[in-house]
This record gives C-alpha cells, structure tokens and sequence, in this order.
C-alpha cells in the first residue's frame, strides 16, 4: 500500500500564549452544536503542559505518533498515524505530545463553554480554555 505524507504548509497556524511545542488551527465552530474542529499540531519528543479535558473529546491522528503522559511524566499512551480515540471528560491532568516526529492530530470538542484547564506542575488551575479562546483564534 503507498504511504502518504500529510502536508500541512497550507495550514495557518496559530498558537496559545504561554503554551510551548503546540501549533493549532481552528477549522469552525459550531455555537448552535456546541461543537469545535481544531488541528493540533504537537512537536516531536516534547510535551505541553499540564491540562485536562472538561469535555468530550474525540481524536484521528493525521501524522505522526500522538503520545499521551500521566501527571508525573510517565507515558500513558502511545496513538500511531490513524487512531481514532473517544476521550470523556475527565479530572485526571496530562500532557501530551509528538513521537519521532511533528504529530497533526485532528480534535473534535464537544462543549458550549469551559473546554480545558491549564494546570501548573502541582496541578493548581492556572487557566481555563474556553470555546472564546479558539474564537479568538479563527
């Protein structure tokens, strides 16, 4: 079968202030769904910070490994080119972050208002995410 490779020059990246190793682009929001389309890209063998999901999430790794790690820096979860994942809310914090290389992952969020939480490393709130933020990005 013939490999492709996803080129992603034509995508206008954006990024979130204060948020190191993450590229994303906005592709639509939904306010009557409650339903936002976002591109991640993350680069390769590094980690966001600390954060977690408020609200559903469902994922389709595009290129590259999508790789996911516990609070203390452990991997949790390594997703290869082609996974497709359904993440519920969840208070448990991670990071995430590419393998070998860049990783484009394309994100589905569910959720009309607070969608992330941005933890310090004691996992204190530091800032909520919310569908305004990625307005402001579009």
């Amino acid at each position: 079968m013939t490999k492709f490779i996803f080129n992603d020059e034509n995508i206008d990246w954006k990024r979130l202030e204060g948020i190191d190793h993450l590229w994303l682009s906005v592709l639509n929001i939904d306010d009557e769904a409650g339903i936002v389309h976002v591109l991640y890209k993350f680069a390769a063998n590094e980690k966001i910070l600390l954060h977690r999901h408020k609200t559903l999430n469902k994922t389709f790794v595009i290129q590259g490994e999508h790789r996911l790690y516990h609070a203390n820096d452990e991997l949790k979860e390594a997703r290869p080119v082609g996974s497709y994942k359904v993440s519920p809310p969840t208070e448990d914090p991670h990071r995430e972050g590419g393998g070998d290389q860049d990783v484009i992952v394309f994100f589905t969020i569910y959720g009309k208002g607070l969608l992330y939480e941005i933890l310090d490393d004691a996992q204190n709130l530091v800032a909520p995410i919310t569908v305004e933020d990625f307005r402001a990005l579009m």
